[in-house]
């Protein structure tokens, strides 16, 4: 029987595709689009997914493929690649390097590989399931979540405030009032920093599979948790709330703020 570990070099393959795709456009003139959310879309984004799925096909083409740009295929499969080609495409356009490339594969609907890449400073997480994390990175960092014992005495992280409406802003504002400190920004690359003990909760709302599926099995292997604010599984039904956590002691307390 197949496990994740069997499909991490078809993983790491088509990150390679990706940065590829994606290195060549960062800082240049690009014709940037609006989509539907008015998030925006380049031909970075579309080239990189479009390198993997022409990789998937040909590699393991049973496989499903949940992606961000160009839809679903096969999403039934026992096996589903989510990709997010370009996570953070706001800092992409601006010249920022607090983005990634995610690619995730779900076996029945759960997390059981991940790996987020970043394709100019050269970084690469590893995450599979039943493993511990990995990290290919020229700037150092050591994968491992740390202890974090209160809410008081944790670094708390959010990509945007516009992320929440009426109703989950008071619930975030409760945990912000509550950390020890609130950074702003980095998309995928927060989750990253606290799969390396430098970040101890990071909440998100809005978020879709593509945004999820490969920081899952990244954070788990480093020691955390990452679910929905209720403390549930994440799911591809679910509400597009995610909560992380380096510590797992602090998911109850963090769980019950955001619940309201």
């Amino acid at each position: 029987m197949a496990e994740a570990a069997d499909f991490l070099g078809v993983a790491e393959a088509a990150a390679d595709l990706a940065g590829a795709a994606i290195r060549p456009l960062f800082r240049s003139a690009l014709l940037v689009e609006a989509k539907g959310d008015a998030s925006p879309v380049t031909e970075a984004d579309r080239a990189a997914e479009r390198a993997i799925r022409d990789l998937l096909a040909a590699m393991v083409p049973g496989h499903g493929v949940i992606g961000e740009e160009y839809g679903n295929s096969r999403e039934d499969a026992e096996w589903v690649w989510v990709l997010d080609p370009i996570d953070g495409t706001r800092a992409f356009v601006t010249g920022r390097p607090l983005f990634g490339t995610l690619i995730g594969l779900l076996h029945r609907g759960v997390p059981v590989l991940g790996i987020m890449d970043q394709p100019v400073t050269g970084e690469r997480w590893i995450g599979v399931a039943g493993h511990r994390t990995r990290l290919h990175s020229p700037l150092g960092g050591t994968p491992g979540c740390r202890p974090c014992a209160t809410l008081a005495e944790a670094e708390l992280s959010c990509t945007s405030p516009d992320m929440f409406d009426t109703v989950t802003a008071p619930r975030f504002g409760a945990v912000k009032a509550a950390a020890r400190r609130t950074t702003w920004g980095g998309d995928c690359i927060a989750y990253g920093l606290l799969a390396l003990g430098l970040v101890d909760v990071v909440v998100d709302a809005t978020m879709k599979p593509w945004d999820w599926a490969a920081l899952v099995p990244i954070i788990e292997g480093a020691g955390g948790r990452c679910t929905e604010w209720s403390g549930r599984p994440l799911r591809l039904d679910g509400d597009g709330t995610v909560l992380a956590v380096g510590d797992p002691a602090l998911l109850p307390s963090v769980s019950k703020l955001l619940a309201g």
